[in-house]
């Protein structure tokens, strides 16, 4: 345990426990604070969005997919990281165009450590901190 407080809030988007879970002891063991949902609904409802610095979302979920999310996301939060997760490669080319590098893609199952440098790698960029 470490006695300085928790890293940046990330939130969690999937509608597969597992994959929040093991997503949830992923980004804690690099000090996150993390916020888990299991629909995009969930998240937009909680009233979180304002307070997160990264956003972990699956695109293939139930009633609002990822896309939806993401375009919400980006109009209220422009500058918000964002990481896309899929088990649905060929899904991808529904991306919205909302612009270059503001997220990044990840193929399930993925790397657990090329997934929290990409985190890194995105809160770096929109908000410089130094260490």
């Amino acid at each position: 345990m470490t006695d300085h407080p928790p890293g940046f809030i990330i939130a969690v988007v999937d509608d597969d426990q597992r994959i929040l879970e093991s997503l949830e002891d992923l980004l804690e063991s690099a000090d996150h604070s993390v916020r888990l949902f299991a629909s995009a609904t969930a998240l937009l409802e909680s009233g979180c969005l304002a307070k997160i610095d990264c956003l972990i979302s699956d695109i293939d979920m139930p009633v609002m997919d990822g896309f939806e999310l993401l375009r919400v996301v980006h109009a209220a939060r422009p500058g918000l990281p964002i990481i896309v997760i899929t088990g649905h490669p060929d899904m991808l080319n529904r991306l919205p165009p909302i612009g270059p590098g503001h997220y990044r893609v990840f193929k399930k199952p993925f790397n657990g450590q090329e997934l929290l440098t990409a985190v890194s790698d995105a809160l770096r960029n929109p908000h410089p901190r130094t260490s």
